[in-house]
């Protein structure tokens, strides 16, 4: 009940919260990787000590290919990325990085232009289908909840909360970016589609509490305030969301600290997504139900 009485205090701790994320995102901005921009990326490992950076560029210098970006990978490794690379532009960036070193190519993968921005796109929608798909479902799921709040504003609720769900993410990731060199590839959209899903379960199970409680009510003729309705659906289901999120959490700060460098940063943007997910369906889901109930009682 305490959430429900005092939901405009978490109303403005998200807002903040969001406008910090938002600003993060236009300033520092989410660079993309080569899986939406084209061009080659090899990463490449020093057996006998890593050169400084400034010496490894200088060593392509030569190699006529455009802008290069070399960056440290652990404690022995660097990662190239350039243009997309002929074969014989890519033996000439291997020789020149090993010409007083002995290195061993780690990996090394090249994508057109056309391809990268083709992607882009695909992800795009597949975000956007996503969720309209949830929103409908969702809205015809409670269709026989029509009093106090018509089907669709739970609908209309869920989406809001799935942008806060993305736009957290996402802002924390500009931010890690920013500092770290990371980029935005094709694990960082398959780690916010997971967080679609797995938010809008949390929310679901909350949002079906509400909607026995108000079928309940109708059958007994319970005249509850549905501010109590809305508070009272959350203490019953928050101790069942808390414990489910904080196993994920464990096993995200797992991968995070013991798992693969290729994994680390899905993991990052999982937890802090996974955390704001948890949020979000306790604090603001069915808190901002409470609204569309008064605005409609007043038609």
């Amino acid at each position: 009940m305490i959430i429900a009485t005092h939901r405009t205090i978490f109303f403005w701790i998200t807002g903040i919260v969001l406008a910090g994320a938002i600003a993060a995102i236009v300033f520092y901005g989410l660079p993309l990787s080569i899986d939406f921009t084209g061009g080659s990326l090899m990463q490449v490992r020093y057996s006998n000590g890593r050169p400084a950076l400034s010496e490894i560029q200088a060593q392509i210098a030569p190699v006529s290919v455009g802008a290069v970006s070399v960056r440290e990978s652990g404690t022995d490794a660097i990662v190239i990325r350039t243009r997309t690379l002929e074969p014989e532009e890519h033996n000439a960036v291997l020789a020149a990085v090993s010409k007083n070193a002995s290195t061993t190519e780690l990996s090394y993968s090249s994508i057109g232009p056309a391809l990268g921005s083709q992607f882009a796109n695909k992800a795009l929608w597949a975000i956007g289908a996503v969720t309209l798909a949830i929103m409908l479902y969702i809205a015809f799921a409670f269709r026989k909840v029509s009093r106090p709040v018509p089907s669709w504003c739970y609908g209309i609720t869920v989406v809001a909360c799935l942008a806060h769900d993305l736009i957290i993410p996402a802002g924390f990731y500009a931010i890690f970016a920013h500092f770290t060199g990371v980029e935005v590839d094709a694990l960082f959209i398959t780690a916010l589609l997971a967080l679609l899903g797995y938010s809008v379960n949390d929310t679901i199970i909350i949002f079906d509490r509400v909607r026995e409680h108000l079928a309940n009510n109708e059958k007994t003729n319970n005249k509850e305030p549905f501010e109590e309705t809305i508070g009272k659906s959350i203490a019953e289901t928050m101790t069942r969301s808390i414990n489910t999120s904080l196993t994920v959490v464990l096993a995200l700060l797992a991968l995070v600290f013991f798992g693969a460098a290729a994994t680390r940063d899905f993991a990052w943007v999982m937890l802090v997504g996974v955390i704001a997910g948890t949020y979000s369906s306790i604090l603001l889901a069915a808190p901002l139900l409470i609204p569309f109930a008064r605005y409609f009682a007043k038609k």
